[in-house]
Parts: structure tokens; C-alpha cells; sequence
């Protein structure tokens, strides 16, 4: 089986591609995973990507996403939005993935 998806450094043509925000996501996951100690996430691992659905879903809580009603709806809608288009992304690149708190 061939790559499913290859990480690449951002260049300008890069800010185009489909996959842009969940590039973004993981690059910053991989960023704390760094800070850390811990490895790298690759798209092109089945488990890493239902781990980053998995973060996703912590993300898209509703604890986690409103920081426990302390943001502005504003500020909400837009956390909203920016996660389900990583999560509509990822559901692209691997429907297998389960997601509980995005339908």
C-alpha cells in the first residue's frame, strides 16, 4: 500500500492544499508532543490518526471548548469552526476514524 498522505514543509503553494487546517493541527499537536518527550504524530499511521481524532474530540467537548464558559460565544463559534474543518479533513483522509463529540 502505497503513502496515504505526506507531510511536507509549508511553502506558499502548500497554504492551498485540502488538508491545510489538519496540517495545521498536527503540527501543533506534534509541537506539545515534542515539548514533551513524546513521538511525532505521521498521517500516514492508521492509530496516530485516530489519535488526533481522539484529541479532536477532547477538543470539541464542551468543557474544553467554551474553557469552561469563560469565552465569549464569539470566541466559541470560531474554536467551532476552526475543529470541525480539521475534523471534516481528517474524516477525508480516513473515514475509519471514529469521532463522538463531531457527527
Amino acid at each position: 500500500m502505497g503513502v496515504l498522505y505526506k507531510h511536507t514543509e509549508r511553502t506558499e503553494i502548500d497554504m492551498f492544499k485540502n488538508a491545510r487546517n489538519l496540517d495545521e493541527f498536527v503540527d501543533g499537536l506534534n509541537d506539545w508532543r515534542k515539548m514533551w518527550g513524546q513521538s511525532p504524530l505521521d498521517l500516514n499511521v492508521a492509530q496516530d490518526r485516530q489519535t488526533i481524532a481522539d484529541k479532536l474530540d477532547s477538543e470539541l467537548s464542551p468543557e474544553n471548548l467554551t474553557c469552561d464558559g469563560e469565552l465569549p460565544r464569539s470566541v466559541v463559534q470560531a474554536r467551532y469552526n476552526s475543529l470541525t474543518k480539521v475534523c471534516k479533513e481528517l474524516k477525508a483522509l480516513d473515514p475509519s476514524v471514529k469521532f463522538y463529540e463531531f457527527a
